[in-house]
């Protein structure tokens, strides 16, 4: 299974080191050269492999982790994204319900994926906290995650759990995805709710 991140902001520069942190290799890419941003990559880990947007969605599991404005530009890199794991790591706050069609977020970005199978996933968090090392006092920082695909939920799931954290599945995205999205002026009930599950 290969993994990228599509955006290098703040982030996908906690999502890499959750990544480097257990040794598992990840692309990221933005629409910069990737030069521009080695040198932060390399910071992070010699894991963390700075490449051009076009080879980034190549990966088998592709981390969206840009503004989510940008998400539609992303989603023309490929003309279909069949078999592929699109983690949406987005936010629509400050984004009018009416301009996503009155979809739910996370369901009017994976229409923009043709052929994806999309998991809300790793953007209840801030930046800061989710960029911390996920073992919190003997127990394992929540995840929650969110797919109408239940393959894709469980593949998700076990990354989560590979990179430490602990996944808690929220059910369909028109149900589960609303508790962890921002849209318009409101955030979904569970954002920012920094939770730890004991084993």
């Amino acid at each position: 299974m290969s993994y990228a991140i599509i955006g290098f902001g703040k982030i996908g520069h906690a999502l890499a080191r959750a990544f480097a942190r257990r040794g598992i290799e990840v692309l990221v890419a933005t629409t910069r050269d990737p030069e521009s941003f080695a040198s932060d990559a390399a910071a992070i880990g010699p894991g963390i492999i700075p490449t051009k947007l076009a080879d980034a969605v190549k990966a088998d599991v592709i981390f969206l982790a840009v503004r989510f404005a940008s998400h539609a530009d992303v989603a023309k890199a490929l003309p279909s994204w069949q078999g592929k794991i699109i983690v949406d790591v987005t936010n629509a706050y400050g984004t009018p319900p009416e301009e996503m069609d009155g979809l739910p977020p996370a369901q009017f970005v994976a229409r923009a994926f043709p052929g994806g199978r999309l998991v809300k996933c790793f953007n209840h968090l801030g930046a800061t906290v989710l960029g911390q090392h996920p073992a919190v006092h003997g127990g394992r920082r929540v995840v929650f995650l969110s797919s109408d695909d239940d393959g894709a939920a469980a593949e998700i799931g076990a990354l989560a759990e590979k990179l430490g954290f602990a996944p808690i599945e929220l059910g369909g995205l028109a149900d589960g995805g609303l508790l962890v999205q921002g849209r318009g002026d409101s955030w979904g009930r569970l954002i920012f709710k920094d939770l730890v599950k004991f084993d």
